[in-house]
């Protein structure tokens, strides 16, 4: 299901069910405006994430990052792969995930949830999930060998025999829905980086001269 995300004036996409809390500000970047970040990381397709306190920009290699520092933006730059961010309503935590394939299946998502747990606190049950735009199953052909990564979450599917097209979009769905985010809690834009050339950058697209979207978040108070 596709949710409703909105390109503002600033050519940076927000979520709508981010929107209610006046206390967080968000946006998924695209090719005509980027949010801007504080803290981002050497992105390594890890399940590596990090609290952002005390951290100064891309001072560490990983995939995730959290805090619950008053005025602190953290985000990840993406161009395909999955960006996700993460917002506890009620201990005012957030987090920005950058799920490739190697990161989706070591699980970054719930990684990111149970360092969350960890360090303040939260409740999964209490945690608002946006995705943003990304490469779809439509456009998204991989091999056997990462299909196989994934056939445990796809239990649906037939025997694997060769190439298949994977949704990163849903396999990170039902990760963060295991690790207890309500489905009603889960928005996603919908939009594909590869078949919206004019939008958004896609490393499958230009692998020779691809560019990064950033997508980010803030605790403002």
């Amino acid at each position: 299901m596709t949710d409703s995300f909105r390109l503002g004036e600033d050519g940076i996409y927000r979520c709508d069910a981010f929107q209610e809390f006046i206390w967080q500000s968000h946006g998924f970047g695209t090719r005509l405006g980027n949010p801007h970040a504080e803290v981002t990381l050497r992105q390594i397709h890890s399940a590596a994430v990090f609290n952002a306190h005390g951290l100064t920009d891309r001072v560490c290699q990983g995939d995730g990052v959290a805090t619950t520092t008053v005025s602190l933006t953290i985000g990840v730059r993406t161009a395909d792969c999955v960006p996700i961010l993460l917002l506890d309503t009620r201990r005012r935590a957030v987090a920005a995930v950058h799920a490739g394939w190697r990161g989706t299946a070591a699980g970054i998502g719930q990684r990111a949830l149970t360092r969350m747990r960890d360090w303040f606190e939260t409740d999964p049950g209490d945690v608002y999930a946006a995705i943003g735009p990304c490469i779809r199953e439509c456009c998204y052909e991989v091999g056997l060998e990462v299909a196989r990564e994934f056939s445990g979450l796809f239990p649906e599917w037939p025997p694997l025999t060769g190439k298949r097209h994977l949704n990163l979009v849903e396999a990170n769905r039902r990760q963060l829905r295991a690790a207890g985010i309500a489905p009603e809690h889960i928005s996603d834009s919908g939009l594909c980086t590869f078949c919206l050339p004019e939008y958004f950058f896609s490393f499958r697209r230009e692998p020779a001269n691809a560019g990064r979207m950033l997508s980010a978040i803030c605790r403002l108070a």
